[in-house]
């Protein structure tokens, strides 16, 4: 498996190749994830296992240039019979590229895509140079076309390679599990030592980029007017700075900044225990091309934890949020029909477990990564 970047701070390689690489180990499968750890450099050329699996940090010297032969040569000294290229884009684009090219007859490649990269996309919201996307966008459309097979996070990306011309049989559905362990043992201890014991808790998991945040701060205070005690806890870092600012100072003016707890980054063994440690999860999306491609693992978090979620039908989430059965869904923009549905949870314990349980079976029936790694196990043997 390869990335285009390492394990910190994006989230893709550790909460999808690698969790998708572990229970292949268990199978009796060698999986080795090479990655560039461009974001953390005093990471490179480091090498060590987890859970079975071999992972390598390359050499950041010469550039880009000398990152992607460092990659390449890393990837092909190993002597992989197949090689899953994570992102069609950057590093991990570079690298499925050159064995496209030189090796596809000795190397069977597989593209693998959970986001949408080009225009309409990160594009048009990452910080990248204009060059930098044009690069991008046409290392996706490459990419898309030339392997020998696509893995796909989300349905949209499924139709969106198909209208492209891709032989529907070349194009496999590989949604994203949890990114966390199930073990929620402390939830009660970091609710009380957060000093949320008293009221219902609200949690906000998200990077705030997804929507926008004035519908937010709309719900906010909605739900404020009918239960004026209750808490939200913020999990995450904001993607963008102007985001986190704006959302702090609409706190702010509302009177609300006394009702949140926010905790920030958290390492992934944390996650469970305060992902817990609310009554409901709120998880907004604008209908946008990005939000309808991403596979977002912070549903697939909740869900295995049990904890019940509103949530805007955009995309990928109604696979994982079915309407009164798994959490309650409402149209994109419909603030108060989610109102409605965050205070109606709050006020009845027995639907909260109720919904809980039906996520946690969901997931654990559709999503669970052992099942997910059968579909990867008859891509890898029907191209081998």
């Amino acid at each position: 498996m390869v990335g285009p970047f390492g394990f910190h701070p994006n989230k893709t390689m550790r909460s999808r190749a690698l969790q998708l690489a572990k229970p292949l180990v268990g199978r009796g499968y060698e999986v080795k994830i090479f990655m560039p750890p461009w974001q953390t450099p005093q990471e490179a050329n480091q090498e060590w296992v987890e859970d079975g699996v071999q992972i390598r940090y390359t050499a950041l010297n010469g550039g880009v240039l000398g990152i992607s032969r460092a990659l390449i040569r890393d990837t092909l000294t190993w002597k992989p019979d197949v090689v899953h290229a994570f992102k069609p884009k950057a590093y991990s684009g570079i690298v499925a590229w050159w064995l496209w090219t030189f090796h596809r007859r000795h190397v069977r490649l597989i593209v693998d895509s959970d986001d949408w990269e080009g225009w309409g996309g990160w594009n048009e919201i990452a910080p990248y140079t204009n060059i930098q996307k044009r690069f991008f966008a046409r290392q996706e459309r490459w990419g898309l076309a030339h392997n020998h097979s696509l893995t796909v996070a989300s349905r949209t990306l499924q139709s969106l390679a198909w209208a492209s011309g891709l032989q529907t049989e070349r194009v496999f559905y590989l949604p994203n599990g949890p990114g966390i362990d199930q073990d929620t043992s402390f939830a009660d201890q970091k609710r009380a030592e957060l000093g949320l014991s008293q009221g219902p808790v609200l949690l906000l998991y998200s990077r705030l980029f997804e929507f926008n945040t004035d519908r937010l701060m709309t719900i906010l205070e909605g739900v404020k007017t009918v239960i004026p005690d209750f808490a939200i806890l913020s999990i995450g870092t904001g993607l963008l700075a102007k985001n986190s600012a704006t959302f702090r100072d609409r706190l702010r003016v509302s009177g609300l900044q006394d009702h949140v707890v926010d905790i920030g980054w958290l390492e992934e063994t944390e996650l469970p225990h305060y992902l817990a440690a609310a009554d409901v999860g709120l998880y907004l999306m604008d209908d946008t091309l990005l939000n309808r491609t991403k596979c977002p693992v912070k549903l697939a978090d909740m869900a295995s934890i049990g904890l019940p979620v509103v949530a805007e039908d955009v995309g990928q989430v109604r696979e994982y949020v079915i309407h009164e059965q798994t959490g309650l869904l409402r149209p994109s923009g419909d603030a108060s029909a989610v109102i409605a549905d965050i205070v109606r949870l709050f006020q009845a314990d027995s639907e909260r477990r109720r919904l809980g349980e039906g996520a946690r079976e969901h997931l654990a029936s559709n999503f669970d990564w052992e099942l997910l790694a059968t579909t990867a196990e008859h891509i890898y043997l029907e191209l081998t």
